[in-house]
């Protein structure tokens, strides 16, 4: 059976037209849709001070997400961990874990962009210390016992809804993320699916059972039109503008081409990356079948900020031409 994610970050370039307040209830919208139609999950993302308004308080519209849905869970991915106090991510999550009575998963990372931590003054040097601590002191918190934090004893309630709170999984792009995740944390999801044997190999090293092959998805976009080359015109500005964006701020990182994005200036050279795809419902129906029981789709349905109206278009097809042919 195929599984379906929807995904949100909520770039909003002024040339989308579109305020942030009718992206956000289009957003919410579209998760009632996609809970009613069994999707598995949805995937919220996180940033600072970008100046296309990328989402900054996942845990908040993820609060909205568990009242405009049943079964669907929340993963936010990813929460920069150096950014944030411990207990006060703690207190939050364990919060939203009740409201959605155990939908929660939450992906920390180390942060990568250096804006956001000159903003919120923490050096970028302690970001592995800091994001270890932040994964000892969720599990400590969550427990709803006394604990020790940095010299004074705390306490964490209420308690999650889930014992010993959400799954906690780090997210990253290189090698010591990945083995870093498989000692400390409850599963990795990488940015680039390659290192993804990285951590299978250490979990194997510290005789833990093998996770086996990567389930998950990638960087990539699709957008679902029966006028593929009328529609690539309408998504390519989006496009263009999300991948130069995560590009220019990972070539400053150092990640550029292992963090899956890499600015590109021509879009006919981005569509022909196949990275961003403007493709038919029967094309996604049968690269779907193919992947068998490992199936796995996630819809970014409003990417770079691609208009609601533009984005129902593609959601109407799936709904209607690829639902019903699986």
């Amino acid at each position: 059976m195929a599984v379906f994610a929807l995904r949100f970050d909520f770039r909003n370039p002024a040339f989308a037209g579109t305020s942030m307040g009718e992206r956000y209830a289009a957003a919410l919208d579209m998760v009632e849709w996609a809970d009613e139609r069994g999707f598995f999950m949805v995937t919220l993302s996180e940033h600072h001070g970008f100046a296309d308004g990328y989402l900054p308080a996942p845990l908040q519209f993820a609060a909205a997400i568990t009242a405009r849905s049943r079964n669907m869970g929340v993963t936010i991915a990813a929460i920069p961990a150096p950014l944030h106090d411990p207990l006060h991510l703690a207190e939050e999550l364990a919060v939203l874990d009740l409201l959605s009575q155990g939908r929660v998963n939450v992906v920390l990372t180390n942060g990568y962009v250096d804006t956001e931590f000159a903003m919120y003054d923490v050096p970028m040097r302690e970001r592995v210390g800091r994001t270890v601590e932040t994964v000892e002191t969720l599990r400590k918190a969550w427990t709803g016992e006394e604990f020790e934090f940095r010299g004074r004893t705390v306490r964490v309630t209420p308690a999650p809804f889930q014992k010993g709170g959400p799954p906690i999984i780090l997210g990253g792009s290189v090698e010591a993320a990945a083995r870093r995740a498989a000692r400390i944390a409850d599963g990795f999801m990488p940015s680039n699916p390659d290192i993804w044997e990285f951590y299978r190999d250490e979990k194997v090293t510290l005789g833990e059972e093998d996770p086996g092959p990567y389930f998950g998805g990638d960087t990539g976009f699709f957008h679902l039109s029966n006028d593929p080359d009328r529609d690539w015109d309408r998504i390519a500005p989006h496009a263009l503008h999300e991948v130069n964006a995560y590009g220019e701020t990972m070539a400053r990182a150092g990640t550029a081409g292992v963090g899956g994005y890499a600015s590109v200036t021509d879009a006919d050279a981005l569509r022909a990356g196949g990275q961003y795809r403007v493709i038919t419902p029967q094309t996604l129906v049968a690269e779907l079948k193919a992947q068998g029981d490992a199936a796995f789709a996630i819809l970014h349905p409003m990417m770079g900020g691609i208009p609601p109206e533009l984005a129902w278009e593609s959601l109407r097809l799936f709904e209607n031409e690829v639902l019903p042919n699986l």
